[in-house]
C-alpha cells in the first residue's frame, strides 16, 4: 500500500481528521524523522508507521487535533509557525511520532536491538555514569511526608 493510498483513506477507524489534515500530518512527521538509506530505516511517514501514528493519535485527538488543524491552515514554514504560535501543541505531537517510530521493527533492528517488547525479558544495560543522577538526588523533596501513626 502506498503512502498516498493510506493517507487518502476515509476509514472511520483512523483519526477523524480531514484528508488534507492527514496529508499535512504525514508531511510533518516525514520531516521530523526522515528516511535514512545509510541506516536502512524508513521515515515516520512510512505507511506502517504512519498508520500506527494515526491510531495512536486517535486517543490523543484533543491534544493533537488542534496542532494538525493549525498546520493544515498554514502554508509556509509549517513547523516554525506551529512552534512560534502554539509551542504548547508541539510536545504531544513529537511524543506520538517518536513513540510510533521507535516501536517499528525495522528501526529497532537498525539500532542493533531485538525487535520485541521489553517485558518480560527486559534489556541488558551497560554500567553507566551514576553521577548523571546527581541533579535528581540534589533536588528538594517533591512529595508530602506521611505520618505513619495516622
Amino acid at each position: 500500500m502506498s503512502n498516498e493510498q493510506l493517507i487518502a483513506t476515509d476509514d472511520p477507524l483512523t483519526v477523524p481528521l480531514t484528508r488534507d489534515a492527514r496529508n499535512t500530518l504525514a508531511a510533518l512527521v516525514g520531516e521530523m524523522i526522515p528516511a535514512s538509506d545509510e541506516y536502512g530505516v524508513p521515515s515516520a511517514s512510512d505507511p506502517v508507521i504512519f498508520a500506527d501514528i494515526l491510531n495512536t493519535a486517535a486517543a490523543m485527538l484533543p491534544l493533537l487535533g488542534p496542532a494538525v488543524e493549525v498546520l493544515d491552515a498554514t502554508s509556509t514554514d509549517l513547523v516554525e509557525a506551529l512552534r512560534a504560535a502554539h509551542a504548547e501543541l508541539v510536545p504531544p505531537l513529537v511524543a506520538v511520532v517518536a513513540q510510533c517510530y521507535y516501536r517499528d521493527d525495522r528501526v529497532m533492528t537498525s539500532l542493533g536491538m531485538e525487535p520485541r517488547a521489553p517485558y518480560p525479558d527486559g534489556f541488558d544495560l551497560e554500567d553507566g555514569d551514576w553521577s548523571l543522577l546527581d541533579p535528581v538526588r540534589e533536588r528538594d523533596v517533591m512529595y508530602r511526608a506521611v505520618d505513619a501513626s495516622d
